[in-house]
Parts: C-alpha cells; sequence; structure tokens
C-alpha cells in the first residue's frame, strides 16, 4: 500500500513536453484572417510544454520526430522519414495538451507552463529543429487565438511525451 501511493504520488510530480503529430498532406495556421505559416507534405506538430520541461525534453523529441519513419514507400509502408520526403513542419503551441479532465466538466489547465517559461521554449523547440533538419519549419504566434486547417494523411497521428519516451 505505502509503495503504490507513493508511487502514484510521485507519477503526478513527474512533468512532460507533449507533442501531437499528423502527417499532413498540407496544413496551415491563420491568424486574424491572415496565414500566418502554410506546408505541403510534412507534420504538423502540435507542442505542450509543462515547467520542469528542459533542453533534454526537446532534443529528445526533435531528433525523434525528425527521424520517425512515417512517410509511405514506393510499396506505401511507413519506411521514410521527412528527411527522406523532403517535407516541411509546422509546429503550434498548445496548453491545452496538459489539460487535466479528472475533477468536474471544466478542464484545468495547471499543468501547462506559464508564458514566461513557454514562450523561449517553444522557440528553442523550433530553433532546435529547425538545425537538425535543415527542412522548413513553419510557426503559429504562442497565446494568439489560430485557426489550424490540415489535411491528415493516412490519418497517421501520433502522440509521444518526452518522459515515458513512447
Amino acid at each position: 500500500m505505502w509503495v503504490s501511493y507513493h508511487k502514484s504520488r510521485y507519477q503526478r510530480l513527474i512533468k512532460n513536453m507533449r507533442v501531437v503529430i499528423q502527417r499532413v498532406k498540407h496544413a496551415s495556421v491563420t491568424i486574424n484572417g491572415n496565414i500566418k505559416s502554410k506546408i505541403d507534405s510534412g507534420l504538423l506538430i502540435l507542442l505542450g510544454i509543462e515547467n520542469a520541461d528542459t533542453q533534454e525534453d526537446i532534443e529528445w523529441l526533435c531528433n525523434k520526430i525528425n527521424k520517425l519513419r512515417i512517410f509511405g514507400d514506393e510499396q506505401g509502408l511507413m519506411n521514410l522519414s521527412i528527411q527522406d520526403v523532403g517535407g516541411a513542419f509546422l509546429v503550434i503551441s498548445q496548453f491545452t495538451l496538459h489539460a487535466s479532465t479528472k475533477k468536474g466538466n471544466r478542464p484545468s489547465y495547471i499543468k501547462a507552463a506559464k508564458p514566461d517559461f513557454a514562450i523561449p521554449m517553444y522557440e528553442q523547440f523550433v530553433e532546435y529543429l529547425k538545425l537538425i533538419s535543415g527542412l522548413e519549419v513553419g510557426t503559429g504566434e504562442f497565446g494568439a487565438y489560430m485557426k489550424v486547417e490540415l489535411l491528415n494523411d493516412g490519418p497517421v497521428t501520433i502522440i509521444m511525451d518526452s518522459k515515458n519516451k513512447e
């Protein structure tokens, strides 16, 4: 009993950077009626940041995403990475990835990092992804009301977090 109580308490303390990755035929983000970024074939990445996230989380996720083999080869098998197909990235900050729905019907976002921490982490994520991939990386605007349009290809949607490494 003691071990399970402390284990579950410890697991609640673990923080993680989360991403939802969608393979897209095209995607765009519009702010105040103006298209800020758009990509053709590539990956739309929704990024959620918590206060305990580090550069190590950024590097692990970006390296993993850059090498993920989720694009179809000549036989239609998912054997190719974004590098192999020369795609592009669109990275959108999304604090709602850390929503807690445990109590009541209104989600709590207390786990999501505040802007003073999250904005630099978001910018570092984008810059590191550009650095290691050499590919186009479009962005949204942190804290803005955005309209994101996409045509999911497959559909292929993958959820990853930096602590569970899955």
